[in-house]
């Protein structure tokens, strides 16, 4: 109850916090602990929303500049079931190029460069890219925002 109350988090998540909990301090119970139900009334009683959960940690990447990929694979990685993600993916898809500015401006990719910062440089176009494909965003979008100049802002691709 204290991890659920304290933290956000899904049923995969707190089966995995329950495992580790009963590999360090054992288990007296005559039979094994039902991990699975326990999470599944903890959801039937409101205490953890996978799709909720999805929303808000997905939106809070977002706001990192990190971009759908990006997005789905932390929560694939936090067990999120795909009808639970779906969402959040409709929402990633719908900022992502807010999220990408959000990106450039961090980075100072792009628009938010500096004159002198060396455009011209093969090399560091091809990290700026890096940068944007690490984050998430699809080759389009990094190109986009990469090529703009300073001062001048990409053309809206979505």
């Amino acid at each position: 109850m204290a991890y659920v109350g304290r933290f956000a988090t899904t049923r995969a998540r707190l089966i995995r916090y329950l495992e580790r909990k009963l590999r360090e301090r054992g288990w007296d119970g005559e039979n094994s602990a039902d991990l699975d139900a326990l999470a599944e009334r903890f959801a039937e009683l409101g205490y953890i929303d996978d799709a909720g959960y999805a929303r808000m940690k997905g939106a809070a990447m977002e706001r990192r500049g990190l971009g759908v990929r990006r997005i789905m694979q932390a929560l694939h990685a936090d067990g999120v079931a795909e009808t639970d993600r779906s969402e959040a993916e409709r929402q990633a898809k719908h900022g992502k190029w807010d999220a990408a500015d959000i990106l450039a401006r961090k980075k100072r990719i792009g628009p938010y460069a500096r004159e002198d910062d060396g455009r011209d440089d093969p090399k560091q176009r091809e990290k700026q890219i890096a940068a944007f494909l690490r984050a998430g965003h699809d080759f389009a979008v990094a190109r986009a925002w990469v090529d703009a100049a300073p001062g001048e802002f990409p053309e809206r691709s979505e």
